[in-house]
This record gives C-alpha cells, structure tokens and sequence, in this order.
C-alpha cells in the first residue's frame, strides 16, 4: 500500500527513463518530481517533503553517489534508492555502506522497484516520527530555567534530592521543587521515563 503523502524524487540524466519511472509510480498513487541532474535536484529539494529519492549513479556534473554525500553532509536522511545501468559490486558497497535503501540495475523490474521505494518511503516515516519527537523533548528541555535543566540532568544520573542539594549547594526542599517542576515541564510521570525521554534526545546526565 502506499503513502498518499509521499514524493518520490527522481534524478536521471535520461528523459525517458524519467518518463517512465514517473509513469509507473504516479499509476501507483505517489507524487513524483522529476531532475535531469544532481545541481538541479539540490536547487530545488524540499527536505521537509515526505518521501525518498531515486539516483541514477552515472550522470554528469557530480553522480549519484556524490549526490548522496551531499546530501548527508548537511544532515538530510532522505532515503535514497541507486539505480546503475553497469551495476558493479564496488560502487554498490558504497553506496550501501553509504546508507542507500536498495541498488538496482537498470532496466529495473516494476516490482523491485515498487518493493525499494515501499521501504525507503517507510524508512523517511519512521525517521520523521523520531526526528519529530525529539525536537518535542528538546522544546520542552528549552522550556526548563537553567537551574532546571541542571537539576534535570543530576535527576536522570539517578541522583537523590539530597545528593543533588550537597552538589549545588542549596537546601533539599528547593531541589525538590525543582525537580516537580522539570517532570511537569517535561510531561512525564516517572525519572524511568524522564531517563528516556533524555537518552532519545541525547541529553547527557551530570556526571559525578
């Protein structure tokens, strides 16, 4: 089934294999945006559309593979899909290790195509899902006073109010306070799940 939603983005120097790529997919119910090179697709790439990318490897200008380097370098987890009319194993462990979805060999059959794309545009949901929840747990860690975010971070290195006080040098009843605050703040019920929010956003606990 696919996501009604998702834009696959093509980038092949041959119109025809543009053309029919796009034929196939749009029959299937996806958007489709089509680019005749690699500086044409960054000049107009979206990256807040749903959706993953289908390279084809040799074109001028800079190819596919460089295309994906790109890309990663500015933090982009848009899903790409390789497709090489001289597939050799070398650039495919590249591409790969780069964290292509799938290299397929042109001409491509409709229904490794179809299963590739289905993956990567599932691989860009569950991305965006985890991307989207951690700018939430980060907004709300915004939201915290510094001396919130500092007793936050002795909180979730399982640290008790009194451990924490000695450490910043004030009274238990004030860290408690504290500390009710940071769990409101933060929308949770329990240091287990505050713990979880903090390692999904990558906030470090204080160390001793």
């Amino acid at each position: 089934m696919t996501d009604p939603g998702a834009t696959i983005f093509l980038v092949d120097d041959d119109a025809g294999v543009l053309r029919a790529i796009s034929r196939l997919l749009r029959a299937r119910g996806y958007d489709t945006l089509t680019f005749t090179s690699s500086r044409e697709f960054l000049e107009a790439h979206d990256r807040s559309i749903p959706g993953c990318a289908v390279l084809d490897v040799s074109m001028p200008d800079f190819d596919g593979l460089e295309l994906q380097q790109a890309l990663t370098a500015v933090g982009n987890q848009r899903p790409v899909i390789f497709l090489t009319g001289a597939g050799d194993i070398p650039t495919s462990v590249r591409a790969m290790k780069a964290g292509a979805i799938d290299f397929l060999t042109k001409p491509v059959s409709e229904d490794a195509l179809l299963a590739a794309i289905a993956h990567a545009v599932q691989v860009d949901t569950e991305n965006r899902q985890v991307s989207s929840e951690v700018d939430s747990i980060n907004a709300r860690f915004a939201r915290l006073t510094p001396r919130e975010q500092e007793v936050m971070t002795h909180v979730i290195a399982g640290r008790l109010n009194k451990q924490i006080a000695g450490h910043l040098g004030t009274v238990e009843k004030t860290i408690k306070v504290h500390r009710g605050r940071v769990m409101e703040k933060m929308a949770v019920r329990s240091v287990a799940d505050l713990v979880r929010l903090a390692e999904k956003a990558g906030i470090s606990p204080r160390k001793p």
